[in-house]
C-alpha cells in the first residue's frame, strides 16, 4: 500500500512539474471573479491544451489555494508547467499587453496610437487634449514634449489614463533629474525650455553622434540673437496643411512656431523628445558652429561660418538635384 502511495506521489510531483502541451503558443485565458480550477483547465483545453483537470484541482487544493485565485487576464507560454500556471494565477502574474510610443511623436499622434490598443479600457474618448492635461494635473496647455517615448506595457481592460499618466512621470522623472544637475551656463530659464530644446534636436536628426553639435548650433544661435531656422518647427506649425514638402512661401508664412520669422525657441515643445535628446540638450557640445546641413546619409555637416555653409549645401543639396 504504502509502495502504491510512493508511486501516486511521484507522478503527481513529475506531472506537476512537466510542460503543459500548448502546441508550442501562448494560449490566452481569463478568470472571472470567484473563479474555479475547472473553469482554467475547461478554457485551456478548449483551445487544444492538454492539462488534467482531476490533477490540477488536486494541486491547488494541496497547496492550499483553492480561495486565493486572483482574477484576470492570464497566459500560458510554452514550456510552463502546471505549477508555474500555478504560481501565475495566484500571484496575479497577468498577460500583458503593450502600446509604443515613438520618439520623436506628436500629441497627436500619441493619442492615435493610444486610441488604436483595443485592450485597453478608453476613458479618454471625447476628451480635448486640455481636459486629459487637467487630469494628470499639468499646468501646461499643450501636451507636446511632456510624455516619454517608451513601449508600455498594461493589463487588459486597464485604462488608457494610466498610459498617460506613466509616460507623463517618466518624462518628468528625467527632465527634472537633468534640470537638477544642469551647468547653470545653460541659457534655459525653466526645465520647460530644456524641454522644448530637446524636440528641436529630437526632429532634427536621428543620429546619436549629431544631437549633441545640434544641441550646441542652437544654443549658439541664441546666445548671439541669431533666428534658430529650423525646419521642423515650421512643419509643426502647418499643422494639416503640411503636404510631404516645404515651401518657400511656408518659410515666409508666419505662426508661433515659424522660427524663420520669429527669434527665439517656439512656445512649446513640436515632439516628444527620448532619453538622447534629453540628455543632448543639457550637454550641447562645446562648437563655434552656426550651421548645419543634411548630408544625405542622416548625418550632418556643420560649419562656424556662412561661406563654408553655402559651400556645404552646394556640396550635400545642390549637387543632387
Amino acid at each position: 500500500m504504502f509502495g502504491i502511495f510512493v508511486l501516486l506521489v511521484s507522478f503527481c510531483a513529475h506531472w506537476a512539474y512537466s510542460p503543459v502541451f500548448t502546441q508550442g503558443k501562448p494560449v490566452p485565458f481569463e478568470i472571472a471573479k470567484g473563479g474555479s480550477a475547472k473553469s482554467v483547465t475547461a478554457q485551456l483545453n478548449g483551445q487544444d491544451v492538454s492539462l488534467n483537470d482531476t490533477l490540477f484541482s488536486m494541486l491547488i487544493r494541496l497547496t492550499g489555494n483553492s480561495s486565493n485565485l486572483l482574477a484576470g487576464p492570464y497566459e500560458l507560454k510554452a514550456g510552463e508547467t502546471p505549477v508555474r500556471l500555478l504560481q501565475k494565477i495566484t500571484r496575479g502574474i497577468f498577460a500583458l499587453e503593450s502600446v509604443t510610443i515613438i520618439e520623436g511623436f506628436n500629441f497627436r499622434q500619441m493619442r492615435r496610437v493610444i486610441a488604436k490598443a483595443e485592450t485597453l479600457k478608453h476613458d479618454t474618448v471625447g476628451l480635448s487634449d486640455a481636459e486629459i492635461l487637467k487630469k494628470l494635473g499639468v499646468r501646461h496647455h499643450s501636451g507636446e514634449g511632456l510624455f516619454y517615448p517608451d513601449t508600455y506595457m498594461f493589463k487588459k481592460g486597464a485604462s488608457d489614463m494610466q498610459v498617460y499618466r506613466r509616460a507623463y512621470d517618466a518624462q518628468m522623472a528625467r527632465l527634472n533629474a537633468l534640470w537638477a544637475n544642469r551647468d547653470l551656463r545653460l541659457p534655459y530659464k525653466t526645465p520647460y525650455d530644456a524641454l522644448i530644446m530637446a524636440s528641436l534636436i529630437e526632429k532634427e536628426t536621428a543620429d546619436p553622434d549629431d544631437r549633441e553639435m545640434i544641441a550646441g548650433v542652437f544654443l549658439n544661435r541664441l546666445r548671439i540673437g541669431m533666428k534658430l531656422q529650423t525646419d521642423p518647427t515650421v512643419i509643426y506649425g502647418m499643422g494639416h496643411g503640411y503636404r510631404g514638402k516645404i515651401r518657400k512661401a511656408d518659410l515666409l508664412r508666419d505662426t508661433p512656431y515659424n522660427t524663420y520669422t520669429r527669434y527665439g525657441m517656439p512656445p512649446t515643445p513640436i515632439a516628444m523628445p527620448g532619453e538622447e535628446a534629453l540628455e543632448a540638450a543639457f550637454n550641447p557640445a562645446s562648437t563655434d558652429a552656426l550651421y548645419f546641413v543634411a548630408r544625405g546619409d542622416g548625418t550632418s555637416q556643420f560649419s562656424s561660418n556662412l561661406d563654408d555653409h553655402n559651400q556645404a549645401v552646394r556640396d550635400f543639396i545642390l549637387k543632387k538635384k
